[in-house]
């Protein structure tokens, strides 16, 4: 049926060498030390040694590698885009179809209030459709031996999407393609602190627009936020 159309299709692919990349604690010791040398490796609460969901320790360190790649690039998502919002930045054209033009005189948390919820959804759908791709379309996965952080290609994986799409997530342009191993580990070791450095970034952000003086380096610099973080769908919430 036309439904079909929209269905992943499964086709035949070259067979790709499946790197395997099992992490144990004395790579993570290692890594700590490139990051930071003067912290090295912090791991107070032991999680490097425990066993997720059954799993091993190197299954369990995969996941957190994983964990902790993603989440910095969404920190830097969010830390560059809040700079944005603040300083007025937005798109030239109305927010809605009716015209309403998108805010530009408010805190970030109140602007993203002001949208309909149609466009909380999406954004929300998008981010979704991202993250199973990120997971489903994996040649290994990161807690299987796969490589913490990898994001699948759109290209060239083993699954055929139903529309052509051009560029890739990561290094659309293949800039990174000839790079030696030695700078691309290098390029991951500033990817991984920048990544940390952006998640202080946005919390501290985010804590002096509800607590002013929280933060004192960046006092009186961010605007007030009178609503909730944690209830994204606090105000202008409905379905239709």
């Amino acid at each position: 049926g036309a439904a079909s159309a929209f269905a992943p299709i499964k086709t035949p692919a070259t067979p790709r060498a499946a790197v395997k990349v099992q992490e144990s604690k004395s790579d993570l010791v290692e890594l700590a030390g490139k990051c930071n040398p003067a912290v090295k490796f912090f791991d107070p609460l032991n999680l490097a040694e425990q066993n997720f969901w059954g799993t091993s320790e190197e299954a369990t360190i995969g996941f957190l590698r994983h964990a902790e790649i993603k989440h910095g690039r969404i920190a830097m998502f969010a830390f560059v885009g809040f700079i944005a919002q603040s300083n007025g930045v937005k798109w030239p054209w109305p927010m809605t179809l009716e015209g309403t033009p998108f805010p530009t005189d408010a805190a970030p948390g109140a602007q993203w209030d002001a949208i309909p919820s149609a466009a909380k959804w999406q954004i929300i759908c998008f981010a979704a459709i991202f993250e199973l791709w990120g997971e489903g379309a994996l040649a290994t996965h990161y807690m299987k031996g796969g490589k913490a952080g990898e994001f699948p290609s759109f290209k060239d994986g083993d699954i055929s999407l139903p529309h052509p799409v051009p560029f890739d997530l990561y290094d659309p342009f293949g800039f990174s393609k000839k790079a030696s191993a030695e700078k691309k580990a290098a390029g991951l070791v500033k990817e991984i602190n920048n990544g940390r450095l952006a998640q202080i970034g946005i919390m501290g952000c985010l804590a002096e627009s509800k607590v002013e003086g929280a933060v004192p380096a960046i006092a009186g610099k961010i605007a007030h936020y009178d609503g909730d973080y944690m209830a994204p769908f606090e105000a202008n919430f409905h379905l239709f």
